[in-house]
C-alpha cells in the first residue's frame, strides 16, 4: 500500500505533530454537550455518540455491536451486567504454556502473558473488569522490567488476575492482597525482610512500608474531601511513620506449605522451593523454631498506632493492624478516586468531581466503605463525566499509547491466525513501537505520575496536569505513527488482523465511511475541519471504474479491492494520527 505517508515524511512532521497536541489539550474537541445531560440512570437511552463514547472510557475500545447494546440497555444496565460477568485468569493460560513449554523442554516468559494480556484485552466480553484492572495495574504497580519478576511470568499474571479479582469488590481486600503477593514482596522488596539487629547494625528494609503510604493509599499530603492539599502542605507521614511500618513488614517469604513446619529457614531465603511459590501469599516466618526468628518484636509506632512489643512475634496480626488503620485514612477516597478518574475521564478533575467519588468509597449508599465497584460506577456515571462539555479549557486527557493500540484492534475486530494474538508482545520502543507495554513500567511510579506538568507548555501556564504526555516526544510520536502505519498496511505473514470489510464497503462512500469512523473512533466528536481534510485525502485516492470483458466479468477487481482498501487505510491512519482523535473527551 503506497498511499499512506511515508516514514520520512511522519518523521518530518512529528515536531509540528507534538507541539499541536499539547496544544490541543486545551482545546475543545467539538463534542455535543446536550447528548449525555440527563441523568445517567433515568431519561432516554443515550444516543450512539453518548454510548461510543461511555465505552471509551469503560472499556478497551467501542465496537458497533457494543455501541448498540449499551443503547439500548443504558449505562446502569450495563454496568451491572459488566461487574457480573465472570473472570477468566491469565494464570490459567500460563499454566498450560508451562506445560507445554515442559514436555518441549523450554520456559515460559513474559511474551506468554503478553498473549493472554492481548486476547483478554480484544476478544473478552468482560471489558469492564478487563479496563479496570489495567487501570488498577498502574497504580498498585509491579512490572517485568525487574529481573526476578521477569524470570516468574505466571507469578506476575497471577498478579494481574488479583487486580481484575478485586476491581469490583474492596480496597480493604485488594489492598492485603498485593501486599501479601510474593510478585509485590520481590518487586517492592519486602519478601525476605528481616527484622532489625543491634549487633550488625542491619535495619528493615523500607521500601514497601514507603511505597504503601505513598503510592497504594494515602499519599504523600493530607487532603481535604474534594482531594486538594490541606492549608499548609502538611504530610501525611514521616520517617519515623516508615521505620515503624518497616518493622511490621519483617518475617515474610515465599509460600512454603498449609503447615507451620513447612516454614523453614531454607524456604524463607529461597531453597526447597514449593511449587506454587510464584503465585500464592508470602507467609509470616513467625518464631516457630530458634532459626526462623524473622519478624520484628520490638514496639512498632507509626501514624498515630502502636504496637506494642511481644514475646509472640505475629507478622499477620502486625499486617492486619497496619492494613486496618491505612483503609480507615481519610484521605484514601479522594486519592484512589483520583487518579481512576484521571485513568478513564480526565486529567483535571473538578474537585467537586473528586468529593463525590471520594464519597462513594467512604459509602456505597449500604454504608460500606472501600466499594471500588461503587467507585468505578461514580467515576464513570458522574455528570462531569457524562458531559463533554468544550467550554471548559480543562477538561479530557491524551489517549495513551497502549489504549490506542486496543482501539484499534477491539473496533476493527482484530482475529488471531493462532489464536494467542502473537507477535504484539513488548512494544517498549518509543521510536518503532508503542514506547509503552503492559505490566513493563520502568519504576513503581508508573509509566507516568498523575502531576505530571510538561514544562514551559501553555499546559504549565494554565496550572493543569497531563500525565500522559510524559511519554511524548519527538521519537516516540514518530515512533508511534510507523507502528500505526505498519499495523494497518497490509501484511498476510503477521499472526494478528484487522478486518475492515465493513469500512471496504463504504469506501466507495465517503460521506458515510467517515461518519462511521467518527463514530467509532472519536465518538462523534470530529471537528468540521478534521472531516474536510479527510475526505479531501480519501477522495485523493480514486477507485478506478469496473471493467468488463466480452463475457461480462469483471477484470479489474483486484485494483478494485486495492483502491477500497486504501481508501479505508488513509482514512483511519489519518483519524489516529490527528491531535484530535488523540484527546479523549
Amino acid at each position: 500500500m503506497t498511499s499512506l505517508p511515508s516514514t520520512f515524511a511522519i518523521r518530518k512532521t512529528s515536531r509540528l505533530w507534538a507541539g499541536a497536541l499539547l496544544i490541543s489539550l486545551l482545546a475543545a474537541c467539538g463534542g455535543n454537550k446536550n447528548d449525555e445531560d440527563s441523568a445517567a440512570d433515568a431519561g432516554p437511552p443515550p444516543t450512539k455518540e453518548a454510548a461510543a463514547r461511555f465505552l471509551t472510557q469503560a472499556t478497551y475500545g467501542p465496537t458497533a455491536a457494543d455501541i448498540d447494546q449499551l443503547a439500548q440497555v443504558g449505562y446502569r444496565r450495563w454496568l451491572e451486567q459488566q461487574m457480573a460477568k465472570p473472570q477468566k485468569r491469565h494464570r490459567d493460560y500460563m499454566t498450560a504454556a508451562m506445560n507445554a513449554a515442559a514436555a518441549a523442554g523450554t520456559n515460559v516468559t513474559s511474551s506468554n502473558f503478553m498473549e493472554s494480556y492481548w486476547t483478554q484485552a480484544i476478544t473478552g466480553d468482560d471489558q469492564l473488569r478487563q479496563r479496570a484492572a489495567y487501570v488498577l495495574s498502574q497504580i498498585f504497580v509491579v512490572s517485568f522490567v525487574d529481573s526476578t519478576l521477569s524470570n516468574l511470568p505466571r507469578g506476575v499474571a497471577d498478579y494481574y488476575d488479583v487486580l481484575g479479582q478485586h476491581a469490583f469488590g474492596n480496597y480493604r481486600d485488594l489492598l492485603e492482597a498485593i501486599t501479601m503477593h510474593p510478585m509485590m514482596g520481590a518487586y517492592l522488596t519486602s519478601l525476605r525482610n528481616q527484622k532489625e539487629d543491634a549487633k550488625t547494625g542491619r535495619v528493615p528494609d523500607e521500601n514497601y512500608a514507603r511505597e504503601i503510604m505513598q503510592l497504594f493509599s494515602i499519599g504523600l499530603y493530607q487532603l481535604n474531601p474534594d482531594g486538594t492539599v490541606k492549608s499548609g502542605n502538611p504530610e501525611t507521614y514521616t520517617h519515623d511513620d516508615i521505620a515503624g511500618l518497616a518493622k511490621v513488614f519483617t518475617g515474610l517469604s515465599w509460600y512454603a506449605g498449609p503447615n507451620t513446619a513447612d516454614r523453614t529457614r531454607t524456604r524463607f531465603f529461597g531453597g526447597d522451593v514449593n511449587a506454587d511459590r510464584d503465585w500464592k501469599p508470602m507467609q509470616g516466618y513467625n518464631k516457630y523454631a530458634s532459626n526462623t526468628d524473622f519478624h520484628s518484636a520490638t514496639e512498632k509506632k507509626f501514624l498515630g498506632k502502636t504496637i506494642a512489643a511481644t514475646d509472640k512475634p505475629d507478622v499477620e496480626g502486625d499486617i492486619k493492624v497496619v492494613l486496618d488503620t491505612l483503609f480507615n485514612h481519610p484521605n484514601v477516597g479522594p486519592f484512589l478516586g483520583r487518579q481512576i478518574i484521571q485513568r478513564m475521564v480526565t486529567s483535571n478533575p473538578s474537585p467537586a468531581y473528586v468529593e463525590r467519588v471520594a464519597a462513594a468509597f467512604n459509602n456505597n449508599g449500604s454504608g460500606v466503605r472501600g466499594d471500588l465497584g461503587a467507585v468505578f460506577r461514580a467515576v464513570l456515571l458522574d455528570p462531569e463525566a457524562r458531559s463533554a462539555d468544550t467550554a471548559r479549557n480543562d477538561y479530557g486527557k491524551l489517549r495513551e499509547p497502549v489504549m490506542r493500540l486496543a482501539h484499534l484492534l477491539r473496533t476493527f475486530h482484530a482475529k488471531s491466525t493462532t489464536g494467542k494474538f502473537q507477535g504484539i508482545d513488548n512494544t517498549d520502543d518509543p521510536a518503532g513501537r508503542l514506547g509503552q507495554t503492559p505490566m513493563r513500567s520502568p519504576t513503581v511510579f508508573n509509566f507516568y505520575r498523575p502531576g505530571y506538568t510538561p514544562p514551559n507548555t501553555s499546559i504549565e501556564a494554565a496550572d493543569l496536569v497531563a500525565p500522559e504526555l510524559q511519554l511524548a516526544n519527538e521519537v516516540s510520536v514518530a515512533g508511534y505513527l510507523n507502528y500505526l502505519r505498519g499495523w494497518i498496511a497490509i501484511n498476510t505473514g503477521r499472526d494478528v488482523q484487522l478486518d475492515f470489510s465493513a469500512e471496504q464497503a463504504l469506501a466507495d462512500k465517503p460521506e458515510l465511511l467517515l461518519d462511521r469512523l467518527n463514530l467509532l473512533m472519536m465518538s462523534g466528536q470530529m471537528p468540521a475541519a478534521l472531516r474536510t481534510q479527510l475526505l479531501s485525502a480519501v477522495n485523493g485516492r480514486m477507485i478506478p471504474p469496473v471493467r468488463k470483458d466480452t463475457a461480462g466479468k469483471v477484470i479489474n477487481q483486484t485494483d478494485i479491492d486495492a483502491a477500497t482498501r486504501d481508501r479505508v487505510a488513509i482514512a483511519v491512519f489519518l483519524t489516529m494520527a490527528s491531535s484530535d482523535y488523540l484527546t479523549q473527551k
